[in-house]
């Protein structure tokens, strides 16, 4: 547990590179979840963690449920293991995992314009779900990102039938 915030970091770093203001100042960049995050996470089940050769800890799938759906909270590969299906691995675990657990779709939010995230996600079967078609659930999830300092206007929340 102890490694996963650090992935988280090293991952969000990767946006203070962005040209656009996404939101994302230097304390929204140190933001990571709580062990005892990660700890309840993984007792429910809704912890995957991607591992190199070494089995060192090098990426992270997080998930909660949000309207009978899963939804994937947090996804973050070490940017030194990206682009070799890590991502992309971790995000079919997810979707597999839900589907076999009864879960009708998985959700997410995400940037709309950064490459490594709609584009991404759509490549795996999700789309984009229309503002006026969000659930009160998932409005307060973009509620929360605006709360956070987000900017919830670059932001798209996404769903992958199952």
């Amino acid at each position: 547990m102890p490694f996963l915030g650090p992935i988280e970091l090293e991952a969000a770093a990767m946006f203070a590179e962005w040209p656009t203001d996404l939101g994302l100042d230097a304390e929204a960049l140190k933001e990571v979840d709580s062990i005892r995050t990660f700890r309840e996470a993984q007792k429910n089940g809704h912890l995957w963690v991607a591992v190199d050769e070494n089995d060192a800890p090098v990426g992270l799938a997080l998930v909660h449920t949000v309207d009978m759906a899963a939804h994937l909270e947090e996804m973050d590969v070490l940017p030194l293991h990206g682009r070799k299906g890590l991502g992309a691995a971790s995000l079919e675990a997810v979707c597999s995992w839900a589907k076999g657990n009864g879960y009708l779709a998985v959700t997410l939010s995400t940037f709309r314009d950064v490459p490594w995230n709609k584009p991404f996600y759509e490549k795996h079967g999700f789309r984009a779900v229309e503002p006026n078609d969000l659930s009160p659930a998932l409005l307060r999830v973009v509620d929360l990102e605006h709360k956070r300092g987000l900017s919830t206007d670059l932001r798209v929340i996404m769903r992958r039938v199952l």
